[in-house]
Order: structure tokens, then sequence, then C-alpha cells
């Protein structure tokens, strides 16, 4: 597991060298995400996607969660109540309509997510808006201090917004 650390830089000048610095630190640059106000040109920066921008994983896990319990109890109460073949229960279909529920629920709830705003990022909206850049680095826990320190020692224009507790490898 990954920490993911919240850096504001005041502009994009400032974007560039923290990028070269986590470069040189041996941080890999798909673990480097920047985002700026809509119509910012931030040229070789490593742009935020949709997974860092929306909220389409958690809208994902809700979805795949919610459709699986669903699926499973229609599943359960058909096969108890209307057996396919014979008078018993009929387990089977309960499993295949929790696995049908689940991708279901995670494919319609991450239409849904895709659309909404991350409500992690929330509280950086303003200071996006003022033309304030934000920096999102994923390191491993080992790591969380050695990159605050270097980041806090080579770049004191910009400023520590804190640490997500623990980030999935793949976002």
């Amino acid at each position: 597991m990954s920490k993911r650390i919240y850096w504001l830089l005041p502009d994009l000048d400032s974007a560039r060298k923290t990028m070269n610095d986590l470069l040189l630190a041996q941080v890999s640059v798909n673990h480097i995400h920047f985002l700026a106000r809509d119509g910012t040109d931030l040229g070789k920066l490593h742009e935020a996607n949709i997974l860092q921008t929306t909220d389409v994983i958690r809208s994902a896990q809700y979805g795949l969660t919610i459709g699986a319990a669903t699926g499973a109890v229609v599943g359960a109460l058909a096969a108890v109540f209307f057996p396919v073949v014979g008078e018993d229960p009929q387990w089977g279909i309960a499993a295949l309509l929790a696995i049908f529920g689940g991708g279901f629920g995670a494919w319609a709830s991450s239409m849904i997510g895709i659309s909404t705003p991350s409500v992690r990022l929330k509280r950086f909206e303003g200071a996006i808006e003022q033309g304030q850049i934000l920096l999102m680095v994923d390191v491993p826990r080992s790591r969380v201090v050695e990159i605050e320190e270097l980041l806090k020692v080579s770049h004191p224009e910009a400023r520590l917004e804190g640490v997500e507790p623990d980030m999935p490898a793949f976002p």
C-alpha cells in the first residue's frame, strides 16, 4: 500500500522544479499527479487523470458491494422459492446472481462516479481556482517522511496539505 501526499504549489515553475526533484528522488512519474485550474497548460507535467479527479473508484466499490448483496438476496429467494430442477433449492443461482449483481452494480455506479468530482479534492477547489497547482504523489509508507522532508527543504514556497491514509496500488 501507498500513501498519497498532497502539496499545494504556487505556480507552474515551482511545479516543474518539484517534478524534477521527485524524479531525482526516484519517484516514478506514474505516481506523480498534478491538478491545475481548467485551461492551464501543464506542459510535460504528469496531469491527474479521471482516477484521481473523480469518484469513479469509490462509486464502483459501493456499486459492487450493494449489487452483490442484492443479487445474493434475490438469488437466495429464487433458489428457495423457484427451484429450477426438482424441489431442492438451487444455490448456484444465488451465486450467479450475486456475481451478476456485483458486476452490474460496479458498472452502473462507476458511470455515475466518473461524472462526479472527487470528494477528497473538494478542499483544494478554492486554491486551484486561485491559480495554485495541486501535487498528489503516491509513495510507499516507508518513504513518506523522506519525500516530505525533501520537498520541505527544497520547496519552502510549497505547502504540505497532508497525507491520505492507504491508497490502493492501481489508482
